[in-house]
Order: C-alpha cells, then structure tokens, then sequence
C-alpha cells in the first residue's frame, strides 16, 4: 500500500477541478433529497410513504434517463446535452416548491428524466485525465469525495428545512444544484481522449449492426482472446456481469441502511441513527482511501462478496456499541466495490461508449436500490431487524460467487476458442483498456462517472 499514489493524482488539474466540482453539485443534491421528503411531510402534511412516492417517481425517472442522458454525451457532446437539462431543472424547480401533492410529483418525475448526468460527467472526466496506471486510485478519491457530500449533504438539508420554510429551503437546494451544473457547462471539461471518435463511429456505422457488433466485442479484448459477442451494442456478457455486480452492490447497501433504522429502534436507539450511519459512511471512506493506495485491484466479485460476508455478522449486534463497531467495519468495502464496478467497466468498455456506460451503471445501481430496500423490509416484518443484513447478505454472496465461477469459466472457454479460431471481426488492434489505452500508448494511457 503507497499513500504516495495519491500525490499525482491530486497534482492533476483535470482531476482536482472534478473532484471538488463534484463535491459542490452533490451536497445540494443529497440535501434537496432530504427536504424534498420533508416538504411533503411538514408543508403538504402527507405520510412518509407518500414522500416515499415522490422520491420513487424522481427515482425511477433517473434510472430510465441514465441510458438515455450517457448516449447522448457519447453523440452530441458535453454542452449540447447538459443545456437543455439546465432549462428544464430551473423550470420544475422553480415551480415544484409552490405545487401541491400530485403536481409535485409529475415534477419531480419531469426533474429525473432531465436531471444533469454529473455522476457521469465527472467519472468521464476523471478516467480521461489520469494515465491507466492511476484510475484505480482516482476513482477511489471520487467514491471517497461522494462519501464526504453523502455526510455533509443531509445534516445541510436537515438544518435548512427546521431554519427555513421548507419550500423555500428545497428552492435554495435544487436551483443552487440547477448552478453547479451551469459551471459544468461552462467549463464544459473533455470527456475523451480519442478525437477519432466520431468518425470512428462512422464508420461502424457502415458495416451494420452485425459487424458493429463483433467491432465493439473485439475492441475491448486481450490480443490472444477471440472477440466475445455483443449482446447490444457494448454489452457483452462480462460488461452485463459487472452490471449485475453493481446492482447487487446498491442491493446489499440499501438493505442496510433500512435494517439500520430497524435495528436501532429496536434497541430504543432512534436518537443514534444519525451518527450510526456517520460511522458506515467514516469506514466506506477509509475503505476506499486504502483501496486507492493499494498496490493492485480486485475483482468486483471479490470485492461483492466481501462486502455481503461483512454486513452479515452485524446481525450479530447485542447493543448500540457493538452494533456502531460491526457496521463501520461493514462499511470498509463499500467504496471499493462501488469503484472496482467503474474501473473494471472503464476497461472493458470502448472510450466511444463511456457516456451511456456510466449511464447504465447508474441505472444499475439505482435498481439495485429499489429492491434491496423492500427485500430487507421483508425480512425484518417476518424475523426481526437481524435477518434484514442476513437476507441482503446472503443474496450478495450468491451473485458473487456466481460470478467468480462465470468469470472463470469465461476466461477458461475463450482461451480454449482462441486456440482453434481465427482472429476475425476485429477492428484495429484492441487492447484491455479500449481506444485510450490504444492512443497514449503503454505509458500513459488516459481514462477518459
């Protein structure tokens, strides 16, 4: 482990400008989720599951936009894509805070559909900017920076909602949000390093979806394996395990955070819960921290699967002190799971898809969540609040180990064919890390959320 890793990775401008940039626009984020809720709650005096409607509406409508929003930065542009969005969010949220219930909820839908893909963006930005050697641990500053916003971001929202008009506060939030995204505009940073790109495209174009196909399955291949077969477009079949890996990620992290609220009412705690989930969100980032300065990554299966065997044994708790101790440990694996899902993703995927591959991988995590919040419910109303982290454990343990053993079989089956077929349908000579790699050279390959 070299904590030095980090010292050229922070002396790189690109990189610097997007880890505080993406500090700034998340605050307001996660802070305007808070108020969103509890607008509903204290100004509109609905239930919480009814605040639980407006969220799942924004949610949903994020999920289906990922795709939608990453395509679009890979076609037109950083610009071209982010203005329109900026209109529309300045809009809604000028409106949404005035409306009552049901309009506030075609709002907020509205909002999802065009929200500012940042996660995206700066991911982009930072995977450009570092040669290949450093992405692990610029992506492991970013999941940490994500962390410290995710601490700072609720506590923010919490206090302008208890000082402030609700209304008002959600305003400040989200059109203070609706700015961050006007200076990525402005700045409008380079999301790729090959400016070939568009005629690249182009000319895979030509060849039709077939050929297209096999092109982008070959370019993301070692030099002595045969090109695997795209399911659609970039998906291959390692490409859609890494997103079943990051779904399952946000499963196991959703469950518990609905079985930490479980279990600390149960132990009459409910005044903990605060700097409880503090402690999670202190062990994620050590975790990712060290997962940066490590001298090697991991697979993502690896990585899931012990994330699921930690959270386990907070099952074990018997209080609030060894419960705080069990759930901080559990947390060290969450920013490195989180991250080895980008960086392997950034590997095997093409530079020219990178936008609607993070726009994927959100719309992947974001599903994730959505069930591994009711599944652990479940299990708390018919076992009790242990058998929340048992159930979203197990299930994370199970998908692991499933993809260990595909990986392997994968790896051992495309070996065996490499022998024996030719080396047709590939286009250029294709390397791991896809056309950045190829344009930098071994050197210095830039990465280019």
């Amino acid at each position: 482990m070299d904590l030095g890793a980090y010292r050229p990775v922070l002396a790189n401008r690109d990189t610097r400008s997007a880890l505080v940039l993406g500090f700034l626009i998340r605050v307001p984020m996660w802070a305007g989720a808070v108020i969103l809720t509890l607008h509903v709650v204290s100004s509109l005096g609905r239930s919480y599951g009814e605040a639980g409607l407006v969220t799942a509406a924004s949610t949903v409508a994020v999920a289906v936009s990922g795709p939608w929003r990453g395509r679009l930065l890979d076609r037109i542009g950083l610009r071209r894509t982010v203005g329109p969005s900026l209109v529309v969010q300045a809009v809604c949220w000028s409106i949404a805070p005035w409306v009552g219930y049901a309009p506030l909820i075609g709002f907020a839908a509205l909002a999802g559909l065009f929200v500012v893909p940042t996660f995206s963006i700066l991911r982009q930005v930072i995977i450009r900017s570092v040669p290949t050697e450093q992405r692990r641990t610029a992506l492991s500053l970013d999941s940490s920076a994500t962390e410290l916003s995710f601490m700072a971001g609720p506590a923010i929202g919490v206090w302008l909602a208890t000082s402030w008009d609700t209304g008002w506060a959600l305003l400040v939030c989200e059109l203070t949000s609706v700015a961050a995204g006007f200076v990525l505009w402005l700045v409008n940073p380079r999301l790729t390093s090959d400016t070939d790109a568009v005629g690249e495209q182009v000319a895979l174009d030509g060849v039709g979806e077939a050929g297209r196909a096999e092109a982008v399955a070959g370019a993301v291949e070692p030099d002595d394996a045969p090109p695997a077969r795209a399911i659609r477009g970039f998906i291959t079949v390692p490409v859609a395990a890494v997103y079943l890996a990051a779904a399952c990620s946000t499963l196991v992290l959703s469950g518990t955070d609905v079985s930490i609220v479980a279990a600390l009412r149960s132990f009459q705690a409910t005044g903990s819960i605060g700097w409880v989930l503090a402690l999670w969100g202190a062990g994620s980032l050590v975790g990712g921290l060290l997962y940066g300065a490590w001298h090697r990554s991991f697979s993502v299966f690896w990585l899931l699967g012990g994330l699921a065997a930690t959270t386990a044994p907070v099952a074990l708790a018997v209080g609030v002190p060894s419960f705080a101790v069990l759930i901080t440990v559990s947390g060290f694996l969450c920013a490195p799971t989180i991250t080895a899902t980008v960086e392997q993703l950034s590997r095997q995927v093409p530079e020219r898809f990178r936008g609607e591959m993070m726009g994927w991988h959100g719309s992947a995590m974001t599903a994730g969540s959505a069930v591994g919040a009711p599944v652990a419910g479940f299990a708390i109303d018919h076992g009790g609040w242990p058998w929340g982290f048992v159930v979203v454990s197990a299930l994370g343990v199970v998908i692991a180990v499933a993809g260990m053993v595909g990986s392997r079989a994968s790896r051992g089956a495309r070996a065996g064919a490499g022998s024996e077929a030719p080396d047709e349908g590939r286009v250029g000579t294709p390397t791991r890390g896809g056309s950045a790699d190829s344009e930098h050279g071994a050197s210095a390959a830039n990465i280019g959320h």
